[in-house]
């Protein structure tokens, strides 16, 4: 390959993982691609997210056989971005790296709606360890939330989930609820042999509630079954899911427009049916022509074309 002129570097970083494209700026064909551990600042600190952000950008940056001054655009879009002064922080960190040229740095939620679609009045939820929304209007304005957890008004994820099934079968064995197969399953998940081992160790930090996040596929399955308490559980994450998307839009004076809502994430881009018809129902009641869209490509996709289209022509 010969020497490149301009090349474009464009990040999806995440908790769990990091990705990294370096396209043809001109051209906009995709010259390499890569992939590394998660980068997420909440959980490692900006110096190592930071860190890790710079390897598999200069890993990416030697297969595509270009060099940090051939850079003429950077996007980051990055998990964890969800405060003023938490964009300004990572900015800065990165903004001196060399291949860090006309460098943006946003919430990961606007590749992943890129990816999703190209229409220039949309809203994206991303429901996966955790949830989280925006919209944008073709003015440029945007809507968000704070997505911090339930202290922000969120619920939902493999995390808010996680913690339901907990007290679903905590009321299961001492006979103040429902009977529930996501009982038997916790104990499965987490090696205990009561709830009430499970409860202390969690109390005790002997157990951390994240070790059964990723076992939602498994309260689905039992939603199908029949068990009521799974199927209340999935029911509400896609009511969630809808409302969200649907309080977006509104927040732009979209409510009324058939604007694309694009779902990415584990939960939400699962394609369960229980899930996406709660979502389409809540959606309906706030927002009737929005239509839903599963987005299937890769976030990272949608961070490229927003970096290409930043690119002077």
């Amino acid at each position: 390959m010969g020497a490149l002129v301009n090349v474009v570097v464009a990040v999806d970083g995440g908790g769990s993982k990091t990705d990294v494209v370096v396209a043809d700026a001109a051209s906009g064909a995709e010259l390499a691609r890569h992939r590394g551990p998660g980068c997420s600042h909440h959980a490692i600190g900006v110096p190592a997210a930071v860190a890790v952000i710079d390897t598999v950008v200069r890993e990416t940056l030697a297969a595509a056989g270009a060099t940090a001054e051939e850079v003429v655009r950077t996007g980051c879009y990055l998990t964890a971005i969800d405060l003023d002064s938490e964009q300004a922080d990572v900015h800065a960190a990165l903004s001196v790296l060399p291949w860090a040229r006309g460098l943006v740095v946003d919430n990961d939620v606007y590749a992943l709606l890129r990816a999703g679609s190209d229409s220039p009045d949309a809203a994206v939820v991303v429901c996966g360890t955790g949830i989280n929304g925006a919209a944008i209007r073709a003015d440029g304005a945007t809507a968000r939330i704070l997505a911090l957890g339930q202290r922000s008004g969120d619920w939902g994820g493999g995390s808010g989930i996680a913690e339901e099934v907990l007290w679903y079968a905590a009321r299961d064995e001492d006979g103040r609820g429902e009977r529930t197969a996501l009982r038997a399953a916790l104990l499965q998940w987490t090696g205990r042999a009561t709830v009430r081992d499970v409860i202390t160790d969690v109390h005790t930090g002997r157990l951390e509630v994240s070790s059964w996040w990723s076992c939602v596929p498994e309260v689905m399955r039992l939603a199908h079954a029949g068990d009521a308490a799974a199927r209340s559980l999935v029911v509400r994450q896609g009511s969630e899911i809808g409302v969200l998307a649907g309080s977006l839009l509104a927040r732009l004076g979209l409510e009324d427009a058939a604007a694309p809502v694009v779902l990415g994430g584990g939960i939400a881009a699962s394609g369960d049916e229980l899930l996406l018809s709660a979502t389409a129902s809540a959606l309906q009641d706030r927002a009737p022509h929005a239509r839903i869209v599963v987005c299937r490509r890769p976030p990272v996709e949608g961070a490229l074309e927003l970096a290409l289209a930043a690119v002077p022509r």
